[in-house]
């Protein structure tokens, strides 16, 4: 019988990773960058894949590691993918600064629409928001990430069956 090796974090983290670069370049070069239900598709996505490595990796254990392990697992998985998406949105918005001025003017239109703020004050918030645009930018992908990875990891740690060993099961 064969043994089965587990894919490591940091594989399964650069899949992951892999996958949601991709969808958000295709989604920007199709113009549908600014398309929310899209972009939460994409966490969707995200959660999903962290749910299936995470079932795969106690599969491939013989289901003998406890909810803790999986969940670190899933936790360690979230960490990589958080670092690169981070990395490459950085990267993406230095490179292409004409996505960082749609953003911009979405913005823009959106709390002009609202209504409630004078033109004076939306002038100075979008300033703010450009001038820290990348700080924003990592900062909500950071928080976004490292919150739906914390649920993802506990929800495949759940979901995955679980026989781990006792002491008495052992034999040496």
């Amino acid at each position: 019988m064969e043994e089965k090796k587990p894919v490591s974090h940091f594989l399964a983290g650069l899949i992951i990773a892999a996958v949601m670069v991709i969808f958000s370049l295709v989604l920007n070069f199709m113009g549908q960058g600014q398309n929310q239900a899209l972009g939460w598709m994409a966490y969707a996505i995200f959660v999903v894949a962290l749910i299936v490595f995470i079932k795969l990796y106690g599969k491939t254990n013989d289901y003998q590691l406890s909810f803790s392990n999986l969940f670190s697992y899933g936790f360690k998985i979230t960490s990589i993918v958080t670092l690169i998406v981070i990395l490459f949105m950085v990267g993406f918005f230095i490179a292409f600064p004409e996505y960082k001025d749609t953003i911009m003017e979405t913005s823009r239109k959106a709390m002009e629409d609202q209504g409630k703020l004078s033109d004076e004050q939306i002038d100075k918030a979008v300033e703010m928001v450009d001038k820290n645009f990348i700080l924003f930018t990592a900062g909500g992908a950071l928080f976004m990430y490292l919150i739906l990875g914390l649920i993802g990891s506990l929800i495949g740690a759940a979901v995955t069956k679980k026989n781990p060993q006792t002491p008495f099961d052992q034999t040496t």
